[in-house]
């Protein structure tokens, strides 16, 4: 079920991201606090594409370096995904506040902090944006019957894959307990998926939902998440799991932090599932969420190392302040 959600709403964004190329271009403003309210907008959006954004146009100096801090704490990568589909409030209460947080931690960085040997090693650098081909044109008229008559095989399992999960959730056998908002916006964004997977150019349906989201996110997100509800479900029957957690939460809010450093979307779900089930508390889960960026962070550490420790010392930092704070007033 919750792979399902995730699918669902990451189609939607990498439609609206292929739709809406070139906004982030121009929206860039390089002085004053909006740039890092336009950083941490782009890292507030759910998966990885906002926080890859920003370390490309930090690499060509069009946004401060406080500015991808910002950018790296407003993200939650696929955890976002997540979250939205297990505890959709909570998670829009978290997003805010990262949100939040992110840009304050950006111009406080930039106010104090100046990485000049990083600055420099990314003064004559080309780091391009992804640019699209004719084929990412999403919807063309014109071509719509030859998508639905005559479909490939990729367009056949999409279609049937969104439509049975539509049918679970109108038959209220997905998320029939759920609230009638809940289930409403469900309908509406599985049936605009459907749409989508049934109007798009074979490129965009291969490339950018097929490869990218079926095959590298989707497997990922499930084999954790299954896996986490699966350890835990064994631990339970064995240990007093929630009784260690309860009498050493600060150690686990410190674990939660400290595996942020890992850029890489997947392990940050342990502390996602214990939220929702009620084991740990919100402010664990919140100090993990602005440690980690999911694998937004994998560009610059291809570029410099020295940045990459940079920004996550930043992070977790401001990780443990916040963490610590609101687990402190029982929060």
């Amino acid at each position: 079920m919750i792979t399902g959600f995730v699918f669902i709403m990451m189609l939607v964004i990498e439609y609206f991201n292929v739709q809406t190329k070139g906004i982030w271009q121009n929206k860039i403003a390089k002085n004053g606090w909006q740039q890092y309210i336009f950083a941490a907008l782009l890292g507030a959006i759910p998966g990885c594409l906002g926080a890859f954004t920003a370390v490309a146009l930090f690499s060509h100096r069009l946004i401060s370096f406080g500015a991808v801090v910002a950018a790296m704490i407003a993200t939650s990568g696929d955890e976002a995904f997540v979250m939205f589909a297990m505890f959709p409030q909570k998670a829009i209460i978290l997003t805010v506040i990262i949100f939040t947080v992110g840009i304050i931690a950006g111009y406080l960085t930039d106010k104090f902090y100046t990485p000049h040997k990083l600055l420099d090693k990314f003064a004559e650098h080309s780091f391009p944006l992804h640019s699209e081909t004719e084929d990412c044109k999403c919807f063309q008229p014109n071509k719509f019957f030859t998508y639905i008559f005559h479909p490939s095989i990729y367009r056949l399992l999409l279609i049937a894959s969104v439509f049975i999960f539509l049918a679970a959730i109108v038959s209220g056998l997905i998320a029939g307990e759920a609230k009638l908002w809940i289930r409403v916006s469900l309908t509406l964004a599985i049936g605009f998926a459907l749409f989508v997977v049934s109007t798009v150019p074979e490129h965009f349906l291969k490339k950018h939902i097929w490869e990218h989201i079926v095959k590298k996110h989707i497997p990922r997100i499930f084999l954790w998440t299954f896996g986490t509800l699966f350890v835990f479900a064994i631990l339970l029957n064995y240990i007093n799991v929630e009784e260690w957690l309860s009498n050493n939460m600060l150690i686990v809010l410190i674990i939660a932090v400290l595996v942020g450093i890992i850029p890489e979307s997947g392990p940050h779900l342990i502390f996602v599932t214990l939220f929702a089930q009620g084991s740990i508390p919100f402010s664990v889960l919140l100090a993990g969420s602005i440690s980690q960026d999911g694998h937004g962070m994998l560009p610059l550490l291809a570029e410099s190392k020295r940045g990459f420790l940079a920004v996550k010392i930043v992070n977790i930092i401001v990780a443990l302040i916040i963490g610590i704070s609101g687990y402190l007033i029982g929060f």
